[in-house]
């Protein structure tokens, strides 16, 4: 990666890149947000003692 590039040129890049990627619905943006929210339930996290 290229450190020495400026905020502005690092957001057009950005821009650039999510510009290329599908339209998302708020159906799916929802369905994505509640299959993240049960993933995130059901992990194993450690129990703190």
């Amino acid at each position: 990666m290229n450190y020495k590039i400026s905020f502005h040129e690092r957001a057009k890049l950005s821009m650039e890149q999510i510009s290329k990627q599908p339209p998302v619905t708020l159906e799916e943006a929802r369905a994505q947000a509640e299959w993240l929210k049960n993933i995130s339930i059901s992990s194993d996290k450690k129990k703190r003692i």
